[in-house]
């Protein structure tokens, strides 16, 4: 599929594609005359790309771990910096997660208050 098709199936701008490109993330095929071509597994990629991306992940870390996530085994999971890195950042999203799931709770409390009193 084409630039726009992605782009289109997955909600983001063309030019997002192009940046996840330019920073490692999506690597098109091209064909002859210039065109990106993306294959279907692509619009799963992006998804993820995204995800990671919400819950903070830098596109450098993205890049590093995005390889690892696709495959069962991957040689860089031999690497202890690398895995240093990921347990760092898989903590620091489970602080964001615990976070949220306290402000979640507390938002839920207060719109039990508040429809109780109606």
């Amino acid at each position: 599929m084409r630039i726009k098709e992605l782009a289109d199936r997955v909600g983001v701008s063309t030019r997002l594609l192009r940046y996840y490109e330019d920073q490692g993330l999506l690597s098109p095929r091209r064909q002859e005359n210039g065109y990106r071509v993306y294959d279907e597994a692509m619009v799963a990629q992006v998804e993820q790309i995204r995800g990671l991306l919400g819950a903070g992940l830098t596109t450098e870390i993205i890049r590093a771990v995005l390889p690892c996530l696709a495959e069962a085994a991957c040689s860089r999971y031999d690497d202890p910096e690398f895995v240093g890195r990921i347990a760092a950042e898989r903590d620091r999203l489970q602080q964001r997660v615990t976070l949220l799931s306290q402000n979640l709770r507390a938002l839920d409390n207060y719109l039990n208050a508040v429809t109780d009193l109606s």
